[in-house]
């Protein structure tokens, strides 16, 4: 998508080129296509996925019913110029934490612990902690 977010620039011509057309594209069958987003349910098993790249964040909230599992909510942000030195475990990491004050409310209301996922094997450490004190 950084065809598109360089069309956001200040003093630079708006230029839609083919990859920025192609991505817009993209992005207008994603949200016009299911999956829909589903309504938050506090007893359902809920699921936080992150990921970080080299210049933003992702996340994703779902939970798992009997038709199997939802898109909630998403987001994504892109880093700021500090954070673009981070290591990309750094990276992951406050995608992660992030993510959990996102969604902070939605998160303490459930009746069942959740689980968080994301695709960098150093943190496992911390995924592997009973209570985190910094919500």
């Amino acid at each position: 998508m950084t065809a598109l977010t360089s069309l956001l620039k200040k003093d630079l011509p708006f230029i839609l080129n083919e990859e920025a057309l192609s991505q817009f594209q993209i992005l207008t069958e994603a949200f016009t296509t299911a999956p829909i987003l589903s309504h938050f349910n506090t007893s359902l098993p809920t699921i936080v996925e992150t990921n970080a790249s080299d210049y933003a964040l992702g996340a994703l909230l779902s939970q798992v019913n009997d038709s199997g599992k939802h898109p909630i909510s998403f987001d994504s942000f892109q880093l700021l110029p500090d954070e673009l030195n981070y290591e990309i475990h750094d990276k992951e990491l406050l995608g992660i934490v992030w993510a959990l004050k996102y969604w902070r409310a939605f998160l303490l209301s459930l009746s069942n612990p959740f689980e968080v996922l994301t695709d960098h094997s150093s943190l496992q450490y911390f995924m592997s902690s009973k209570a985190l004190t910094f919500l």
